[in-house]
């Protein structure tokens, strides 16, 4: 028997490759024969390093970078020496999970700290750049980003704006000429699981800015900001890219990216399964055991049980889905090559209990998935 186990990281509990583990640990209980494929996944957002990292020869490096606040963090980013990539995160340095609670802010939080992540690749020598957009703190369109590269963003006065996407409703005046140089001769890939626009009903405030802490009011200011920021960007570059679809994913990070970078866009699922040779293992096997946290209908729009899943379907291999609840809609996931999904709480449990024992819990739900396979064998 060969099972392929390719899940995601459980947010806030588990990366990848633990939970890949402990569902591995599971099965091996009830058959220790089983060939057992390991392939850590992640689409994009938290845990995209760490999936990179697992399946290539690459190395984790780490700089000083300034936080969604200002305030220096630690952050890691990933060197593929041998094609000249880096490998960037932008939750390590602009991430959500950087700010406690009481102290997050969306209408300052900047991204200032992945332009200097991506500094630190230029200065290595970076030809190639994948940037994983997901878990921001941030709704500042990247001009945070930007400003670290080079630019200047002025107001009417002629003044530089204060950082974060509540100021760019101020903004009036783009200039570029101080760009790094370095950038044109590197090719810039955004791996993202979302393809939002930048503004509108769909955009990055008004489906993610409540995640972050954002009041209805200023949600209402910060579209209202990018919409500004985005038609003056057009007005001077003689492009809009705010509908292109992932512009508005990371609190507007992918419009930066595009209209700055000339940044093209893969779902990250692809491009990690493309890293650690997922459709290889696939080919052959009986089974894929994939999950993540939460399953819902959220799940549709790119999240990596979704494209797992997708890619099992063309090999004609059945697949199980893991994961800490079932929110509303899971069952749609049935049409697109999910076979069966399965809750790990056994009952009533407060959240934090899940999180801290979810490692027991994946390894018994895998478990008992085993030895209804191992039945269903027998009959």
């Amino acid at each position: 028997m060969k099972v392929v186990i390719a899940p995601d990281s459980f947010k806030e509990s588990l990366p990848a490759a633990a939970v890949a583990a402990a569902i591995a640990a599971g099965w091996r209980a009830v058959w220790p024969q089983a060939e057992l494929l390991c392939r850590p996944m992640a689409d994009g957002g938290e845990g995209t390093l760490d999936a990179v990292l697992a399946a290539t020869a690459g190395e984790r490096r780490s700089c000083r970078v300034s936080g969604p606040l200002g305030e220096p963090v630690e952050a890691a980013w990933g060197w593929l020496a041998d094609s000249r990539t880096a490998v960037i995160e932008m939750a390590a340095a602009s991430g959500l999970h950087l700010l406690p609670a009481g102290q997050r802010d969306v209408l300052r939080a900047s991204t200032r700290g992945t332009g200097e992540l991506i500094l630190a690749a230029l200065d290595a020598g970076a030809a190639r750049i994948i940037l994983g957009l997901g878990g921001s703190a941030t709704n500042d369109a990247g001009s945070g980003l930007l400003r670290a590269l080079g630019g200047e963003l002025l107001d009417a006065a002629g003044q530089p704006l204060e950082e974060g996407g509540a100021a760019l409703a101020g903004f009036a005046e783009l200039r570029l000429a101080g760009l790094d140089p370095r950038l044109g001769g590197v090719e810039f890939q955004v791996a993202c699981d979302v393809d939002n626009p930048l503004c509108g009903s769909h955009g990055a405030a008004q489906v993610f800015a409540p995640q972050k802490g954002a009041s209805a009011t200023q949600v209402l200011q910060l579209d209202a900001a990018l919409s500004h920021f985005a038609d003056c960007c057009a007005l001077q570059l003689g492009r809009d890219e705010r509908h292109f679809p992932g512009s508005g994913a990371a609190g507007g990070l992918g419009f930066a990216a595009r209209t700055f970078l000339a940044a093209s866009f893969r779902p990250g699922i692809e491009l990690v399964a493309e890293l650690n040779g997922l459709e290889q293992a696939i080919i052959g096997a009986d089974l894929v055991i994939t999950g993540e946290g939460r399953l819902d209908a959220q799940t549709l729009h790119g999240k990596t049980p979704l494209g797992v899943a997708r890619i099992a379907r063309r090999h004609a291999v059945p697949v199980i889905a893991l994961a800490g609840s079932l929110g509303e809609g899971y069952q749609a996931l049935y049409a697109e090559g999910i076979d069966a999904a399965f809750s790990l709480v056994p009952g009533p449990l407060e959240l934090a209990q899940a999180l801290a024992g979810a490692a027991p819990l994946l390894e018994q739900r895998s478990r008992d998935i085993a030895r209804l396979w191992q039945l269903a064998g027998a009959c």
